[in-house]
């Protein structure tokens, strides 16, 4: 049986750097050990600290990428080109160097498979790396509770985790999984090729009498455009669970 996150204070705690993986030409995963972790549920993140020579700090939040695994967990950062610390995540940090990890931080952008379904995920950039978190906690746990996740990135290159979300797909029961590429398309695409809109949300989400459960993550006006378009269409506005970051474009 998994562990779940233990309340009580959080502490910094040390993270040794297992794996650097290269997920697309802008985002990278850290496999990290983190001794003494807690445990974490499906869609909580954490807070990473850099300490450079000289003492000056700098903390970020990540999303964790994965469920829960004792001591082990993933964080999927992409690199900004004015970013302070994604760089460094990104570019330089080599396997066996320490970090500070603080988690794992928030209850209310999660889901497990005691929650049930149908389970509605709409992800924006990056802000697919929460929601692959679940997935892979209902693929591990061998669920069929339906799932349908529908990402948008500006290209085929910039679709993190791409390789594993089409096998996903095609072996495990129940789920599909949909992309809309904004910006640029390869040679014979087939999946959608503009923003998110409200035609888009009505074709793939279930039916609002389906009372489906509906995580939506990504930039701040993605998230806002998508949540507002859903309750437009007569989702409960307490259905849509919501997960936001800085602008970047999708």
């Amino acid at each position: 049986m998994a562990r779940t996150a233990l309340p009580g204070r959080l502490i910094w705690r040390a993270a040794r750097v297992v794996e650097r993986i290269t997920e697309t030409p802008h985002a990278a995963t850290l496999l990290l050990d983190v001794p003494g972790w807690p445990g974490h549920r499906p869609g909580q993140h954490l807070d990473v600290r850099l300490t450079a020579e000289d003492g000056y700090q700098a903390v970020r939040s990540y999303s964790i990428a994965t469920p829960e695994d004792g001591e082990r967990l993933a964080i999927t950062v992409e690199l900004l080109d004015d970013g302070e610390v994604s760089p460094y995540l990104v570019e330089d940090v080599l396997p066996g160097d320490q970090l500070e990890v603080l988690g794992p931080i928030g209850g209310h952008f999660v889901w497990e498979i005691s929650q049930g379904g149908p389970l509605l995920l709409v992800a924006g950039g990056s802000g697919i790396v929460p929601l692959m978190a679940m997935l892979r906690h209902r693929g591990d746990a061998g669920s069929r509770v339906s799932s349908r996740l529908l990402y948008s990135a500006r290209s085929d290159a910039d679709l993190i985790y791409r390789v594993e979300l089409d096998a996903r797909a095609v072996n495990e029961t129940g789920l599909d999984v949909l992309y809309t590429l904004t910006r640029r398309q390869p040679p014979g695409w087939h999946g959608y090729a503009r923003r998110v809109d409200r035609a888009m949300l009505e074709e793939i989400a279930w039916p609002v009498a389906n009372a489906p459960k509906i995580y939506v993550c990504g930039p701040t006006a993605f998230v806002e455009t998508v949540a507002d378009q859903l309750t437009a269409l007569g989702h409960d506005p307490l259905a849509i669970k919501t997960e936001r970051f800085g602008p970047t474009g999708v």
